[in-house]
């Protein structure tokens, strides 16, 4: 039974570990498709706001289908999917828009990254999860593998506004972690469509007042080796990099528990170059490269200071249950 239930858990670790790889490189893939699609005239609202509205509209069939029917489940976990809407999905966006207009996008990315410091102390001081010295290098190599990544030595905004803003997604980032793993049993991609919905909405009304420029063509989107119609680009941004990604990540982060599965996602930024190479033709630089390096070997140094067991929130509960995607087989042997 002791092997069985060691098995489980390993087994818990390496699917987690998996989804969490797969949503950064979703995640990743973004920024590359963004910036198409604002060379054609989008704004960078406007696209946010099409990219998560369509990855909760596509979502919503499968979100029907796992909530089977349950519907009080659904409406005692009314709150939290409305906080991951409003905080964890549109709060964040919102937050990052107001924080470049005032300041460099490398700085701002650099502070919303550092979601997983902020991640490390919430949980020191609401549930008494002392980090360990793993933790804390890891972390420490993670942060100075994003600035040489982000090249943010280059020149550093003092702007106060453009910080607090910055800290404000960085707190939203830190947000989706922490309310990815809560939940219970509601299905991850019940979670994930009802945010994703409800956080698009916000970003149309934040639009429509005026908080950000929402604007859409229909120009073609222009990538380094080819050509495409607009409406590829959003397919394309709305379920691989929002539907795929946030399912995905709730998967991870439930299996991981928030504080490993945050650091894990600091690869999207890896991934985020390897795609603006591929579709952009911005090769990274040899400082980015070491950068890159540092993320990695930070992210190996926290997993090696991690518990052996499953998720930090609810270890006992099956990933199934949790998330809608099933769980290892050997789990249920446990």
């Amino acid at each position: 039974m002791v092997t069985l239930t060691h098995d489980g858990a390993a087994s818990r670790i390496r699917t987690g570990l998996l989804f969490a790889l797969a949503s950064a490189t979703s995640f990743g893939m973004s920024g590359p498709l963004a910036r198409g699609l604002m060379d054609a005239g989008w704004s960078a609202a406007a696209v946010v706001a099409a990219r998560v509205l369509l990855a909760g509209v596509v979502l919503l069939p499968l979100a029907i289908h796992h909530s089977k029917g349950n519907w009080q489940l659904v409406r005692a976990n009314a709150r939290l999917i409305a906080v991951y809407g409003l905080v964890a999905v549109a709060g964040t966006q919102l937050a990052y828009f107001n924080a470049v207009a005032r300041m460099e996008v490398g700085t701002a990315l650099l502070i919303e990254f550092a979601a997983p410091i902020a991640i490390v102390g919430w949980l020191w001081a609401r549930h008494s999860q002392r980090p360990g010295a793993a933790t804390i290098a890891g972390a420490a190599l993670g942060i100075t593998g994003l600035m040489l990544v982000l090249d943010v030595l280059s020149g550093v905004s003092t702007d106060p506004i453009g910080i607090a803003w910055a800290l404000g997604s960085m707190v939203g980032a830190a947000a989706y972690f922490l309310l990815s793993a809560e939940g219970g049993e509601l299905p991850g991609t019940v979670l994930a469509a009802g945010g994703l919905l409800i956080g698009g909405l916000m970003l149309v009304l934040a639009g429509v007042v005026g908080i950000v420029p929402l604007r859409a063509t229909t120009n073609p989107a222009v990538f380094a080796e080819f050509t495409t119609p607009w409406w590829i680009p959003i397919l394309l941004i709305g379920i691989v990099t929002a539907a795929i990604a946030y399912v995905t990540g709730i998967a991870a982060t439930r299996r991981l528990g928030s504080r490993l599965a945050s650091f894990v996602a600091l690869t999207e930024v890896l991934a985020a170059l390897i795609f603006a190479w591929a579709l952009l033709g911005e090769a990274p630089r040899p400082i980015q490269l070491l950068g890159g390096a540092l993320i990695l070997i930070g992210v190996v140094t926290v997993r090696l200071g991690e518990p052996s067991t499953a998720a930090l929130g609810d270890p006992e509960t099956p990933a199934d249950t949790q998330t809608g995607i099933p769980a290892a087989r050997s789990e249920q042997g446990s």
